[in-house]
C-alpha cells in the first residue's frame, strides 16, 4: 500500500497516518503492538460493503436496467435492509476525520498536500478513465458522458462546476477534498495542537449550525452543514485517542453524534409511503450513524486491538478502488450475469462484488503501488 506511519497517543515531530476519502484511509501503526489498527482496515471494508448493497440492491434508478425489474423485486426481503447502506458513507466521513488529524498532527503543509494528493489521485484517474471507456463499447446500454466532460472529471472539480460525472461516487470525493483545504488552512498550516484542533472543531460545528440558516450558497459549500458533524466527531475521536480522559474530545464526539443523527434522520427519513422504493425508520438511521460512531470509539480506545488478521491489510488497501468503480461498473456486470448469463439474483450480487474486488486489486497492484510513490516523491520535491 503507501506509507506505513508510526502512531502512538502522543505522536512524535513528524509521525502522522494519512487520511483519505471514503475507501482510501491508509491505517496507522501502532508502537506499542508493533502492528496495524486492522480493525480500522475491517470497517472501512464493511462500509464499502455497505454502499455497494445500496447501490446494487437499495436504490432504485439506473441499476433497475442492469436487473430488468426493481431491485425490490429482485431482493424482497433484502432490499430494506439494504437501503439503509448508504450510511456508510458517513461512516467513512468519522473515519476521515479520525485519520486526517492523524496525518496533520506534526506534519508540514507540503508533506501533507502531497501524501493526499499522490494517495487521491491515481485510483481515481484510472476509475475515471476506465469507467468512461468502458461506456463508450457499444455493447453497453449506459450512455458515456461527452470526451469534454470526462477530462473536467480528471480535476475531481466536476460537482462545482456542473459537469457531468463520470463516478456517481466522486460527490462524495467532493466532501472530502473540502473538509482537507479547512483542515489544512485552519490547522497544519498554523501547525496541530490539541488547543488548535479544538478551536477547529467548535469553530466549524458553530459556523455550519449559523449555515444552515444563514440560507448562503457559499457558505453551505464551504461549511457543509449536513456532513460537518461526522468529520468533526472523527477529529474528536483522535483527540480521545490521543488520552481517553480529555474531556474536550468526548464533549466534541458527543455533540458530533447528536447534531449527524438530526441531519442523517433529515435526509434520509420520510413518513411510509407504499409508493416509494423503500422505508427507512428513524430507529435504523440513528442506529448506523451510532454504529459508525462507536466503532471508531472502539478503535480509538484500544479496544479492538485483537482484530488484527492479516488479510485485513489487504481488504483495506482494496477499499478505495474498489469504491470508485464498483457502483458504474457494477452495473454492466449485473446485466451481463443476470440478464445475459440468467444468474440468480443472489449469485449476480455475490459474483459482481467479487469481480470488483478483483478489479480493485489489479488497479491497487498495476496503477496505485507503482505511481503513488512516485507522485508523492515529485511533490514533496517540486517548490
Amino acid at each position: 500500500m503507501t506509507e506505513t506511519v508510526v502512531s502512538t497517543r502522543k505522536p512524535q515531530p513528524g509521525a502522522a497516518v494519512p487520511a483519505e476519502p471514503p475507501g482510501a484511509t491508509t491505517v496507522p501503526r501502532r508502537r506499542s503492538s508493533g502492528g496495524r489498527l486492522r480493525a480500522l482496515d475491517g470497517l472501512r471494508l464493511v462500509a464499502a460493503l455497505m454502499v455497494a448493497a445500496y447501490h446494487y440492491g437499495g436504490r432504485d434508478g439506473e441499476v433497475a436496467q442492469a436487473w430488468g425489474t426493481s431491485p425490490q423485486e429482485q431482493f424482497p426481503t433484502l432490499h430494506p435492509l439494504f437501503a439503509y447502506g448508504c450510511l456508510g458513507v458517513q461512516v467513512f466521513f468519522v473515519i476521515s476525520g479520525f485519520v486526517i488529524c492523524m496525518s496533520g498532527w506534526g506534519r508540514p503543509l507540503t508533506s501533507f498536500f502531497a501524501s493526499r494528493a499522490s494517495r487521491l489521485l491515481p485510483a481515481y484517474w484510472a476509475a475515471v478513465l476506465l469507467v468512461t471507456g468502458v461506456f463508450a463499447l457499444p455493447v453497453v446500454a449506459y450512455q458515456a458522458v461527452s470526451p469534454s466532460d470526462a477530462l473536467v472529471n480528471l480535476t475531481m472539480l466536476q460537482m462545482p462546476l456542473g459537469v457531468d460525472r463520470v463516478l456517481g461516487v466522486c460527490w462524495t470525493l467532493w466532501a472530502e477534498v473540502r473538509f482537507y483545504a479547512l483542515f489544512a488552512l485552519c490547522v497544519v498550516l498554523p501547525g496541530a495542537d490539541r488547543r488548535r484542533v479544538i478551536m477547529f472543531c467548535a469553530g466549524w460545528m458553530l459556523a455550519a449550525v449559523i449555515a444552515e440558516n444563514a440560507h448562503m450558497p457559499l457558505l453551505d459549500i464551504v461549511l457543509m452543514p449536513e456532513y460537518a458533524p461526522f468529520f468533526i466527531g472523527g477529529v474528536g475521536l483522535y483527540l480521545v485517542h490521543r488520552d481517553r480522559r480529555d474531556v474536550y474530545g468526548w464533549g466534541i464526539v458527543a455533540v458530533s453524534w447528536l447534531i449527524g443523527q438530526h441531519y442523517a434522520v433529515q435526509g434520509l427519513w420520510h413518513a411510509p409511503d407504499p409508493e416509494a422504493f423503500s422505508y427507512r425508520s428513524s430507529f435504523g438511521i440513528v442506529a448506523v450513524v451510532t454504529f459508525g460512531f462507536v466503532a471508531v470509539a472502539a478503535i480509538a480506545l484500544g479496544l479492538l486491538n485483537g482484530v488484527n488478521w492479516r488479510w485485513l491489510t489487504v481488504a483495506g488497501a482494496l477499499t478505495y478502488p474498489f469504491y470508485l468503480v464498483h457502483e458504474h461498473l457494477g452495473w454492466v456486470v449485473i446485466h451481463a450475469l443476470h440478464r445475459g448469463l440468467g444468474l440468480a439474483s443472489g449469485v449476480t450480487l455475490a459474483l459482481t462484488v467479487a469481480s470488483m474486488l478483483l478489479l480493485a486489486w489489479l488497479l491497487n497492484k498495476y496503477v496505485e503501488k507503482p505511481l503513488t510513490p512516485r507522485l508523492r516523491a515529485a511533490l514533496a520535491k517540486a517548490r
